[in-house]
């Protein structure tokens, strides 16, 4: 089954252009590409802060990074053995903090395509459907 950008649903039936248009709605102050840029910038630096506090300050999770091995003989054999270097789980009040920076982050990039006239929905149908057709071979 293809899922195309109409039947792009997130949750209660609330649709990518939905949450576009309530963006339009709401966004006053920061209507400039400079301002919704800077701040995009700016909640992208937040995630990251937040993720940070959650293993410096709370210690919910601990990051164990080390070497990652792509000594292997298929892209799957490297996809298998890709680690994401994370011990432990966040707790409720670092993953509500971090949802809510990852919520402010998706507001700005709503205004971006709004100001820039790019569908949310088409954007996002386009890179599923990039990383679909390619599989493992989109190498992200």
């Amino acid at each position: 089954m293809d899922i195309n950008s109409n039947s792009l649903r997130i949750q209660n039936g609330l649709s990518c252009k939905d949450f576009q248009k309530q963006v339009d709605n709401v966004l006053i102050r920061h209507k400039s590409i400079l301002d919704i840029t800077t701040k995009l910038n700016e909640y992208t630096n937040r995630i990251n802060r937040a993720v940070a506090k959650s293993v410096t300050s709370c210690g919910c999770i601990e990051i164990h990074a080390t070497k990652q091995n792509y000594d292997k003989d298929s892209l799957m054999e490297i996809k298998d053995s890709m680690k994401s270097h994370i011990k432990g789980q966040l707790c409720p009040t670092c993953k509500e903090i971090i949802e809510e920076e990852i919520g402010t982050t998706l507001f700005y990039l709503a205004s971006l395509c709004n100001v820039l006239n790019i569908d949310l929905s088409d954007a996002f149908m386009k890179e599923y459907n990039h990383i679909k057709t390619l599989g493992i071979f989109s190498l992200k």
